[in-house]
């Protein structure tokens, strides 16, 4: 039975404000702008039963939770868990972030680099030892999931913790490495969904990641500094096969009239960000979505990658779920359980996808001229197995994760490459749908790929 958690970080506070390290410090408030967003959250989540939420004890996210709870149906009690705790940096609470840059700079290019070999020599009553604050916050994570599952199996939560227990709490989930600690962005007041389809170690889908549109923020800014390369990834509007859940693939299936409103929504929500260049995958689907969303932007040249075609599902394009399941069913509970061990009758196997996808991918972030000054942004419109596998290689995950992606038609994720490519990029936002529902949660069709 599904579980479905909703996860929010705290508004913005007084450190924030000022950029000052938090940690476990339990002295910042919120803002004027972190209590007005906070209270945007609860309007946001007014209209979904939340059956249980969990706040951080330290006051910023307590008090957001608190700001949270009235506007919620069901007004389920607070609960509070230290380990939603935030990330613990005793040694550089309350100082500003280039003060710690400056005093310790080994350290704090450890921190940025390799969080997960960043310690701190800390003392405690049986003397000094070693403290790895990212590994013990992923640990933490771990634990917290481990302990609150099994008490609400088939709900729905909400969390209201902090940017870096955030992070673990989802990483942790879909077995992202505590490597990629700083992949993945976390804005104040940000929403976020996983879905859990059992327990802890079954099945969890990363359903999106760092929402802001209910803030009046679209894409949330890239990181300083405000340069190099961003990449947005949209997945072709509704099909009538998606509508039906039939087998596309290869075969070039148009959008539908849905579809198209889907397009003509994520132009509406991209028109004012400017966009440097626009690629798609040639097929009908995804080229007629790219050329929708570039009608808001007509200088842009549309270029076409044969590598970002969709998976070529073989014998079963064509074939409605059940009809596959009735031929092929023991390869189909294998392709929904263990995807990248499926090869498709006369078709591709995931690897394969894979290598084409993340090598079309690599190759576009290559090839585009980028500005030491400025942000270069491009479009990038695909299909889903192909979004899947670029999503999981940006998070350093395996095909074997495939399904712990989503990617709901017209959805738009927010991929910067601020560091330059020799560094891993940063996955700002993911498979936000808020601009064709108006809500956090994906409407779109759950059809075949």
């Amino acid at each position: 039975m599904a579980t479905r958690v909703i996860i929010v970080r705290h508004g913005q506070s007084s450190y924030n404000s000022q950029q000052l390290i938090q940690g476990r410090c339990d002295e910042s408030v919120l803002t004027e702008k972190g209590t007005a967003d906070a209270r945007q959250v609860g309007a946001t989540l007014s209209s979904l039963n939340i059956d249980a939420v969990y706040s951080s004890p330290l006051q910023r996210a307590r008090t957001t939770a608190e700001l949270i709870l009235p506007y919620l149906p069901k007004s389920p009690p607070l609960q509070v868990s230290d380990n939603l705790m935030e990330v613990d940096l005793p040694l550089w609470e309350k100082l500003h972030k280039s003060d710690v840059a400056t005093k310790f700079p080994q350290e704090y290019r450890c921190w940025k680099e390799s969080p997960h070999e960043f310690f701190m020599t800390i003392s405690t009553p049986e003397g000094m030892r070693e403290h790895f604050p990212v590994l013990a916050l992923y640990q933490q994570a771990q634990h917290f999931w481990q302990e609150i599952l099994p008490r609400h199996q088939g709900g729905t939560i909400l969390i209201v913790a902090h940017n870096g227990i955030n992070r673990c709490l989802l990483t942790s989930a879909i077995g992202v490495s505590p490597s990629r600690y700083h992949s993945i962005q976390q804005s104040n007041c940000c929403v976020n969904v996983l879905n859990f389809t059992g327990g802890w170690g079954d099945l969890v889908q990363l359903e999106s990641l760092n929402q802001t549109a209910h803030l009046g923020i679209n894409l949330p800014s890239p990181r300083p500094p405000q340069r190099g390369l961003r990449l947005l990834l949209v997945r072709h509007g509704e099909t009538e096969w998606n509508r039906v859940s039939r087998f596309q693939g290869g075969i070039d299936v148009p959008l539908n009239d849905k579809g198209r409103q889907q397009a003509r929504q994520a132009g509406e929500f991209l028109k004012d960000v400017p966009i440097n260049f626009a690629v798609t995958s040639p097929m009908l689907r995804p080229k007629e979505t790219a050329e929708i969303i570039l009608q808001f932007h007509p200088n842009v040249k549309l270029d076409l990658e044969e590598k970002l075609k969709e998976i070529n599902h073989g014998l079963w394009e064509g074939k409605l779920e059940s009809e596959i399941k009735q031929e092929y069913g023991d390869l189909l509970y294998e392709w929904q359980n263990t995807p990248d061990t499926v090869q498709m009758p006369e078709g591709e196997n995931l690897q394969e996808v894979w290598d084409r996808g993340t090598a079309a991918w690599d190759g576009i972030a290559k090839s585009m001229p980028v500005s030491d000054t400025e942000l270069t942004t491009g479009v990038v419109v695909a299909h889903d197995a192909i979004n899947k596998v670029i999503l999981c290689h940006i998070l350093g995950l395996s095909p074997a994760s495939f399904w712990s992606i989503k990617q709901g038609n017209g959805a738009v994720s927010v991929i910067d490459y601020c560091q330059g490519l020799e560094k891993a990029p940063v996955l700002q936002a993911m498979n936000i749908t808020s601009h064709l529902s108006g809500g956090i949660l994906d409407r779109t069709a759950a059809g075949a790929l």
